[in-house]
């Protein structure tokens, strides 16, 4: 297993379960670790799964993946709206990345409708619940190969 997604997650999704069950569900952050790495298993890749509650920490990672990861999954939580400095590491790592929620973002609040990620994500995956890191695990890897393939 050679390609490896990093998978990074922002603030408060260490609650996921307990925080807001009814617009986040009841899954964990470890069940959808757990599920990331069963379907990375089965489609032949590797999964780096990491949560923090520090922007900073979120964008070290985000520019160590430069030389570690073929793409990047990103729930950069309430991040999303606010990181310029997450916008500028992503979009200088040069990797595929796709952006996540597990929420509708436009269902929401119309602070949440604006993200800084966007811009710099291949596709943007939302209100697909836990099961939105497994469509998107297949989204990283599909554009990855890809890109892999034209260069």
């Amino acid at each position: 297993m050679s390609e490896t997604i990093l998978i990074l997650n922002g603030p408060n999704l260490n609650l996921l379960g307990t925080r807001e069950p009814k617009i986040y569900g009841a899954t964990t952050l470890a069940d959808i670790e757990a599920n990331c790495q069963a379907h990375a298993a089965e489609i032949g890749v590797s999964i780096d799964f990491r949560q923090s509650n520090i922007e900073g920490e979120l964008v070290s990672w985000v520019q160590q993946a430069r030389e570690t990861a073929s793409a990047i999954i990103i729930n950069a939580a309430a991040y999303t709206h606010t990181s310029v400095a997450l916008h500028d590491a992503l979009k200088a790592a040069g990797l595929p990345v796709v952006e996540l929620h597990l929420s509708n973002v436009y269902k929401r609040e119309s602070f949440r409708h604006k993200s800084f990620i966007s811009s710099v994500a291949d596709g943007v995956m939302c209100g697909f619940g836990a099961h939105g890191y497994v469509m998107a695990i297949d989204a990283a890897h599909q554009i990855a190969a890809t890109r892999t393939t034209k260069t």
